[in-house]
């Protein structure tokens, strides 16, 4: 879950998949038929209906753009990137957007974006996102097919036996062998400096002297090394559920750990209060007790043969950015302690067809060194366990092929090196997958930026939280490119 993603369901995801639900123009209106449009400028970029199965939804348009695969030869091989746009093309400004994870398809979020704007805002803008290099419709990046790696019960996460250790350090290997195997010309250069300097060409492209940019968790990383390596080109930028600019991808893992097992009790409270309803217990200390006894059952005897405590482990990881997923999470668990493993099920499978996450892991792997002696990551997660028992080692098995990763591993830009302009970020108190130290630390390097705390713990909070106070701090700096005066915070959303 390093730099903001969970195993299987990330907030970015989220927003990228909620876009298949709305309709809202395009350069031309969404339901009007496909037609070519083009831009003039000096990287002229030609919109026309997006790549099938990619993650745009219908009606959006799509362009490609060519960039250097290594900027150091940059007349060398091209690999092409895929952008999306909604809003009227020749708005008067452009916000390029990016959705998290790393490695989240983007395509899919403009229009979701755009559509969620106050009006106002969405007069002056369009909004631009696209598939980061090694993602999706632009040139990914593969490991082949992992299925038969991934089985269902998965060995739990929390290690009983060597045996078992053993079994998660072989998939790891082999993910590692796999990825390595499919793509190795592309793995070095999978990079958050690289992408960064994409968007420069995504500006470029544009016509546009500053890039204004909304980026979500990871997304926070990208937007700070783009305002690093591009401080005169940088306008009006919001970082979103902010990642620490000062710790590597392997450190990231270890701060989760406390805050993903704080916010499991804050779920845990929650349900307690809603006892009449779902019959897990009356206080939080009786909820937690029972998800214990419903995780060793399911370790001993798996719902439907392929339900088992990992998998029920990663239900309660993901339910966590987002308390609008608590309702369905406590029913399940409900209804399989009263006999009906059938939602628990559901769900369980829907997560499973996440799998390996190829550009994912090519981010997280290449940006930082990752400790190669597995004795070392074997000690630093024993030592996290005790803090947080759900989550340590199931954040450790998820970056694992890290350890084995046949890339190099890249030099990553050292965020507020250069002088860059004032930036606003927005932060929820209890953030579980990027903790709210992170973003104090991020304000701290980016002199001059301001930074909101909202309360609650929803990862992702302009436009998608449903926070007034939050999403009014977004909008006015869009609109005018004011920050405000000082630090603030935000009332949380109420818990549904």
């Amino acid at each position: 879950m390093s730099h903001a993603t969970s195993p299987l369901v990330r907030r970015g995801a989220a927003l990228a998949a909620a876009c298949a639900l709305v309709a809202v123009a395009g350069p031309q209106a969404a339901d009007a038929a496909p037609a070519a449009v083009t831009a003039t400028g000096p990287a002229a970029l030609h919109w026309s209906t997006c790549p099938a199965h990619s993650d745009a939804p219908r009606g959006t348009y799509c362009s490609t753009l060519q960039v250097p695969l290594d900027y150091a030869r940059a007349n060398g091989r091209k690999i092409k990137l895929t952008l999306s746009m909604a809003g009227d093309l020749n708005a008067p400004r452009t916000l390029v957007v990016n959705p998290g994870g790393p490695g989240e398809p983007g395509i899919g979020t403009a229009k979701l974006v755009w559509s969620s704007l106050p009006q106002d805002v969405a007069a002056q803008y369009n909004v631009v996102s696209f598939d980061p290099r090694g993602v999706g419709a632009s040139t990914p990046v593969s490991c082949g097919d992992t299925t038969k790696l991934l089985k269902h019960p998965a060995v739990p996460y929390t290690p009983a036996t060597a045996a078992q250790e053993r079994a998660r350090l072989t998939v790891a290997g082999k993910v590692a062998d796999q990825c390595s195997a499919h793509s190795k010309d592309l793995l070095p250069y999978i990079t958050t400096e690289n992408a960064a300097r994409d968007m420069d060409r995504i500006r470029t492209a544009f016509r546009r002297d500053k890039l204004d940019y909304l980026g979500y968790s990871y997304g926070t990383r990208l937007g700070a090394t783009y305002a690093t390596l591009f401080p005169s080109h940088t306008g009006r930028m919001i970082l979103d559920s902010v990642v620490d600019p000062n710790v590597t991808s392997y450190a990231a893992q270890y701060e989760q750990d406390p805050a993903l097992q704080h916010r499991a009790g804050q779920f845990f409270a929650w349900a307690a209060k809603k006892n009449g309803t779902y019959h897990l217990g009356t206080s939080a200390a009786k909820v937690s007790a029972a998800w214990n006894a419903v995780r060793a059952k399911l370790e001993v005897h798996p719902a439907g043969g392929k339900a088992g405590s990992a998998e029920i482990d990663d239900l309660l990881a993901s339910a966590l950015y987002t308390d609008l997923d608590w309702g369905n999470l406590a029913r399940a668990v409900s209804d399989y302690r009263r006999g009906d493993a059938s939602t628990l099920l559901g769900a369980t499978d829907q997560l499973a067809l996440g799998g390996v996450e190829p550009a994912q892991l090519a981010y997280n792997c290449v940006d930082d060194a990752w400790p190669r002696t597995w004795t070392t990551w074997h000690r630093d997660t024993a030592a996290a366990a005790p803090e947080a028992p759900l989550f340590a080692w199931l954040n450790t098995w998820y970056s694992a092929p890290c350890a084995f990763w046949k890339a190099p591993t890249a030099r990553p830009v050292k965020i507020g090196s250069a002088k860059v302009p004032p930036i606003l970020l927005l932060q929820a108190k209890d953030d579980p997958a990027t903790p709210v130290e992170g973003a104090r630390r991020m304000r701290q390097v980016l002199a001059g930026s301001r930074l909101v705390v909202a309360g609650g713990g929803n990862h992702g909070q302009y436009l998608f939280d449903g926070n007034t106070c939050m999403d009014q701090h977004g909008s006015h700096y869009l609109l005018t490119g004011r920050l405000p005066a000082d630090d603030a915070t935000c009332p949380a959303t109420p818990a549904p």
